[in-house]
């Protein structure tokens, strides 16, 4: 399993709406994503590389796997 490295914001969301989630709202620098089903949102803070601990936690958030990260980050 490859490792996660920091990635662009812009990569990044696409990540989390490829899951499903969807663009609540802007609050200053940081996109606040929603899912219905879910109770706490995802974070995304306009990074040019978000930090590994952040991708970490919002996925463990999402409830999405490793597996599911990578194939949603290559197409």
């Amino acid at each position: 399993m490859p490792k996660i490295n920091p990635i662009h914001w812009k990569k990044l969301i696409k990540v989390f709406e490829r899951g499903g989630w969807v663009l609540d709202r802007i609050e200053g620098d940081h996109l606040v994503y929603v899912k219905s089903g879910y109770v706490r949102p995802v974070i995304i803070p306009k990074a040019k590389e978000v930090q590994v601990f952040i991708i970490v936690n919002n996925l463990k958030t999402a409830k999405i796997l490793r597996e599911d990260y990578f194939k949603f980050l290559q197409n």
